[in-house]
């Protein structure tokens, strides 16, 4: 049987120097659009997940635009609204060699975070649902987005679906006069998957601890919903080449993934998007490890991708797991 998931989250148009321009030199942008919570919608689409996603846009063509490049890439669009604002932007700058890449982001007053959802009827959305996904990055934007990710965290709970949420702190997002301790706990008590680092325990659940194992096993007490805790691990030899990892708690035991080597990165914005897409499908369909090394792999792979969208086949996944067809000419 399909399984069904569901996002919410701010789509941007992304606007990218050509090649490894820097912004100072170039004359022209590449656009393509990404959220941190689409993105995830896209890969589980590409893997035959009935994935929706729940956002709003600008009335006018730049917001269809948007929502025609969420069909193209097999998303569903029933949940998508217009309100007033503007499109939210981001600029990057891919780095290469030892220099790093670099993002500037134009999101302020966007329609996303001047939404309110109240023509959203939850129970429809939700309706046959399986998993709900959302990220810190949502209620870091406005009073409304996080109201918003409440609600939709209230409709989800009640219907008893499992729900995974990136925390995904980030210092400069908020803005509007609450910190991510007033909110985020809240948040976090209707999430059984949660992706979070030290920092993020840190700073979104008032956690301080000296190793993960510790930090998850406090989670688990502050918050004893939690089933999962993942992050992944990377070490960046240069912007070109890194090495990945990914480790998952299962209230019990820390798994831990086997570690690629990534040279010649291509893009590595998504990264994280794939890894969580990849691990909720393998939370959908496989046992825990299987899901932890099916994330990472999948994540791997968007590196080789440019754009924010991670467009591999579950063949491809599962064949750079088995370590089949890696780098080969296929005919």
């Amino acid at each position: 049987m399909t399984k069904k998931v569901i996002t919410l989250g701010e789509v941007m148009m992304r606007l990218s120097t050509p090649g490894n321009e820097r912004f100072l030199q170039t004359d022209q942008f590449q656009i393509v659009y990404g959220g941190a919570e689409a993105n995830v919608s896209v890969s589980l689409a590409q893997w035959g997940v009935d994935a929706y996603h729940v956002t709003a846009f600008p009335d006018h063509d730049l917001g269809k635009a948007a929502t025609n490049y969420l069909r193209q890439v097999g998303v569903r669009i029933d949940y998508i609204y217009t309100a007033e604002g503007r499109m939210g932007l981001y600029f990057l700058e891919n780095g290469a060699m030892q220099r790093a890449s670099k993002i500037i982001y134009d999101r302020f007053d966007s329609a996303f975070a001047n939404f309110d959802g109240a023509e959203i009827d939850w129970d429809q959305v939700f309706d046959g649902a399986d998993w709900f996904h959302w990220t810190g990055i949502t209620p870091a934007l406005s009073q409304k987005a996080a109201d918003l990710t409440l609600k939709a965290l209230e409709a989800a709970s009640k219907r008893g679906m499992m729900v995974s949420g990136d925390i995904n702190y980030r210092r400069n997002l908020w803005q509007y006069g609450k910190g991510p301790l007033d909110v985020m706990p809240e948040l976090i008590k209707h999430t059984q998957v949660i992706v979070a680092g030290l920092a993020d325990f840190e700073n979104c659940m008032g956690i301080k601890a000296e190793d993960y194992l510790a930090a998850c096993e406090k989670a688990k007490a502050d918050f004893p919903q939690i089933k999962y805790i993942t992050t992944t691990e990377r070490n960046s030899i240069s912007a070109s080449v890194n090495e990945l990892y990914a480790v998952l708690w299962d209230g019990e035991n820390l798994l831990t993934s086997q570690t690629y080597e990534m040279s010649h990165i291509v893009d590595r914005v998504g990264g994280g998007d794939a890894y969580m897409a990849g691990l909720i499908y393998g939370l959908l369909h496989l046992s825990d490890q299987e899901a932890l090394e099916f994330g990472v792999a999948a994540s791997v792979l968007k590196h080789s991708i440019p754009g924010d969208a991670n467009l591999v086949s579950l063949a491809e996944v599962n064949s750079l797991v088995k370590g089949e067809n890696v780098g080969k000419l296929l005919r």
